[in-house]
C-alpha cells in the first residue's frame, strides 16, 4: 500500500513537472508569480480513490486521474504580507485541471485586477474526471493542512517571512461544492473563512452551507442558472433562510449593481448565463473578490 502512494505521488510529479508549471509561470509573469509545486496535503492521492472511480460504466484510473498533487500558488504583484495573509482558495469542477481551469475561466486575470491583497491557491482535484470526491479536503483539517503547507513551502523558498493565516476565501465552480462545503464543516479553519463563493455549485451538502451561515458571519454568494441543477438547492436554501429569519438579497444578475455586493452578507443572483459563464462572462469572480472585505493592493 506504501510502496502504491509513492508511486501516485511520483506519476503526479511526473506530469506537473513535464507539463504544467513552465506554461503557466510564463503564461502569468505579468501579473506576479505563480508556482506549481507538490504538496502532501493535496486533495490526492487519496485512498478512497486508489482503485481509482467509476462513473457510468466507464472506469477512471488513480494513475490518471487521482495520483497529481499538484497546487498552484499566485502570489499578485504589490502583494504584502504585513496587511495580512489571506488567501483565496480555488476548487475546479467535473472534468477539468488546474490548467484547463485558469485558461477558461481567466481566474488569474481576474484575480489580478480585483486587486485582492491575498495569495491565490489552486489544488488539484479529480483531474478530468466526472467526480465530486474532494480526497484529503474531506478529511479532518484538510484546509488548515493545506494552506500550512503553502505558507511553509512559501518561507523555505524565501516567498514569505513568516505570518500566521488572516481571512480566507473559498471558491470554486459546479463540482466544487463538495471541497468548499467539507472545509467549511471541518477544514480546521471555519473562523478564517471570510467569505464563500459558489458558481453553479449547489447541488448538496446544503445543510453545510446553511449552518456556517447561520453560525459565522462570513458572506456567501451563491450564482446559479436555470439549467445547471443548482436552482431548486438555491431556492431550498433561500426558504430555510426564510424560516429562521435569516436576511438575504435574491436578484437577476443583470439588475446587480456592486453595492448589492458590498452591503448583504448572503447573495443568491439568478443568472440567465449558461453554466461555464458565470465565472468570467460578465468578470463575475473580479467583482465577488472586488467588493470583499479583504484588504487591496495599492
Amino acid at each position: 500500500m506504501r510502496n502504491f502512494y509513492f508511486f501516485l505521488t511520483a506519476i503526479g510529479i511526473f506530469f506537473t513537472t513535464i507539463i504544467l508549471p513552465q506554461s503557466l509561470e510564463n503564461r502569468y509573469k505579468q501579473y506576479g508569480e505563480m508556482i506549481v509545486t507538490q504538496l502532501s496535503s493535496a486533495p490526492f492521492p487519496h485512498p478512497e480513490r486508489m482503485n481509482g472511480h467509476v462513473y457510468k460504466d466507464k472506469n477512471y484510473s488513480a494513475i490518471e486521474h487521482y495520483s497529481d498533487s499538484s497546487v498552484a500558488i499566485f502570489i499578485p504583484k504589490g502583494f504584502k504580507s504585513s496587511l495580512g495573509l489571506n488567501f483565496v482558495v480555488y476548487f475546479h469542477g467535473w472534468n477539468n485541471n488546474i490548467d484547463s481551469g485558469f485558461s477558461q475561466f481567466n481566474l488569474i486575470e481576474q484575480f489580478s485586477e480585483s486587486k485582492v491583497n491575498a495569495i491565490f491557491v489552486f489544488p488539484e482535484g479529480p483531474r478530468n474526471a466526472p467526480d465530486s470526491f474532494a480526497g484529503k479536503m474531506e478529511d479532518k483539517d484538510g484546509l488548515k493542512n493545506l494552506l500550512n503547507d503553502v505558507v511553509n513551502f512559501l518561507i523555505k523558498n524565501n516567498k514569505l517571512n513568516g505570518g500566521k493565516i488572516n481571512k480566507v476565501i473559498l471558491a470554486g465552480h459546479s463540482g466544487a461544492y463538495r471541497a468548499i462545503a467539507f472545509s467549511l464543516m471541518h477544514g480546521g479553519l471555519t473562523r478564517n473563512i471570510s467569505d464563500v463563493i459558489l458558481f453553479d455549485a449547489l447541488y448538496a451538502q446544503t445543510d453545510l452551507f446553511f449552518h456556517w451561515i447561520d453560525k459565522f458571519d462570513g458572506r456567501l454568494i451563491d450564482i446559479y442558472t436555470d439549467h445547471g441543477g443548482t436552482k431548486d438547492e438555491s431556492e431550498s436554501l433561500m426558504k430555510n433562510m426564510e424560516a429562521n429569519k435569516i436576511p438575504y438579497l435574491s436578484i437577476d444578475e443583470t439588475n446587480l449593481k456592486f453595492d448589492d455586493l458590498k452591503v448583504n452578507r448572503v447573495i443568491f443572483i439568478h443568472s440567465d448565463l449558461e453554466h461555464n459563464e458565470v465565472i468570467s462572462k460578465r468578470n463575475q469572480f473580479l467583482e465577488f473578490l472586488k467588493s470583499s472585505k479583504i484588504p487591496k493592493i495599492k
